[in-house]
């Protein structure tokens, strides 16, 4: 179901705590699922330091398989989440927490697709700093035009996005 908050768009300064924030989150999601996982990671730019961000915490879970059933829903509806399928990203399950949201949960098969964009463009952000200022000023800017259309607001990053995935990928080799 959406709210208004929902698609209302906030990009606050950076908050120390999103660190700690995910740590705490990650623990709890280990704790339900343990081995069956491999890797859990913090993306999205509540993960690049002193980068300004939608204040919502985004955390990608690598999993073996991506097959999600009540063995994962359940433990992910007792911890808050709910979840809306693949949400237009195939090959990806989403599931949000918090009224207004406070975290993204991005179920994923580990080192697919997915996981290796989010993994190369976060990891890219922090070590250029320069882009990541960038980047932060146009997520203002776009916050400032669609402050109650978070889909154009998300929509109008992704020339930007993709850019950057491209030098990422020449840094990377």
């Amino acid at each position: 179901m959406t709210s208004e908050s929902d698609k209302h768009v906030e990009v606050d300064p950076y908050d120390p705590r999103w660190p700690s924030i995910f740590e705490s989150e990650k623990s709890a999601l280990l704790a339900l699922f343990g081995d069956s996982l491999q890797g859990i990671e913090h993306i999205g730019s509540t993960a690049i330091c002193g980068l300004a961000a939608k204040p919502i915490i985004d955390l990608m879970v690598g999993a073996r398989e991506l097959k999600v059933d009540e063995a994962v829903l359940l433990p992910l509806r007792n911890l808050g989440y709910e979840h809306f399928g693949e949400y237009g990203i195939p090959g990806r399950h989403f599931f949000r927490k918090g009224d207004p949201r406070t975290h993204h949960l991005h179920w994923v098969q580990w080192g697919g697709d997915f996981w290796e964009k989010q993994v190369l463009f976060r990891d890219y952000m922090r070590a250029f700093p320069k882009d990541a200022e960038a980047y932060e000023r146009l997520k203002k800017r776009l916050a400032e035009l669609y402050r109650d259309d978070r889909t154009k607001y998300t929509q109008s990053k992704t020339e930007f996005v993709e850019a950057v995935l491209s030098k990422a990928r020449r840094w990377r080799t």
